[in-house]
């Protein structure tokens, strides 16, 4: 199905809701305290490869944040039962992710994308990397032979994934982005100038001083933390594996949009 056309603002929020990509989301509530507590006490499950200190250890803290810029609720008498994404929030994280896609293709610059969410991301991954491509962007090629302890990391459509007995995989990790990174500086060559990536694949890339953006839900603080802290330029908050990973292709092509680029296949 190809890209469709790119939506108005307020027809991608309406479409955000009707998907669940945002508004009542499925993710409840309790799963969602359960893992601002773990990021608080120290957990690096939920750290993604950032580095936090004990900046963030009291959860009321990560809370505020993760209502303020994913639109959770924020009364922390709230424990159980259905929770929240501002799907306004995901367009204005959007709208910043799309500018800092435009001065890359302005200036013509390294790009490596890379999801641990196959089954939701990979095609508003792969849609991005061929329209930076078309804008004459570098797509970074990962070094061949890369492994971690749950496999092997691949790429896939221009898209970094993680491959597990022949299935793509699901993971929060940042060690495939560090196998990259360090792949790349073995052989000698750039790092990449921008990382558009989720979970633990920004968060590393993030850490190590490398630009970069991406996607989390509402159950992943961390990245939103870490946009808070200027250590991401952009993180937008979606639920990342609705339904039909079609449904986002309207927000693709919004994003694709607001950058000025041109979804080509």
């Amino acid at each position: 199905m190809p890209i469709p056309g790119m939506p108005s603002r307020a027809e991608l929020v309406d479409h955000l809701v009707r998907t669940r990509i945002a508004g009542h989301v499925a993710t409840p509530r309790e799963n969602n305290l359960s893992h601002y507590r773990g990021l608080a006490n120290g957990d690096r499950a939920f750290w993604f490869g950032l580095e936090f200190g004990d900046r963030w250890s009291d959860e009321q803290d990560v809370l505020a944040v993760m209502a303020e810029r994913c639109g959770v609720s924020d009364d922390p008498e709230h424990r159980y039962g259905q929770d929240t994404i501002d799907p306004e929030l995901t367009v204005d994280a959007v709208e910043r992710l799309a500018a800092r896609l435009r001065k890359a293709a302005d200036g013509e610059q390294r790009v490596l994308l890379a999801t641990g969410h196959p089954g939701g991301l990979l095609d508003v991954h792969r849609a991005t990397a061929v329209a930076l491509r078309a804008a004459g962007c570098e797509i970074v090629v990962i070094p061949d032979g890369l492994r971690t302890d749950e496999g092997y990391v691949m790429q896939f459509a221009d898209v970094a994934v993680l491959e597990h007995g022949a299935t793509l995989w699901h993971t929060h990790s940042p060690e495939p982005m560090r196998a990259i990174l360090n792949g790349l500086h073995a052989e000698g060559r750039p790092l990449p100038d921008l990382v558009v990536a989720d979970h633990g694949w920004a968060g590393c890339a993030g850490q190590l001083g490398i630009d970069s953006v991406g996607y989390a839900d509402c159950n992943d603080p961390a990245l939103f933390l870490a946009e808070a802290e200027g250590t991401l330029q952009a993180t937008v908050p979606l639920d990342d594996h609705v339904a039909s990973p079609r449904y986002y292709d309207p927000l693709t092509a919004y994003l694709l949009g607001q950058a000025g680029l041109t979804a080509t296949d």
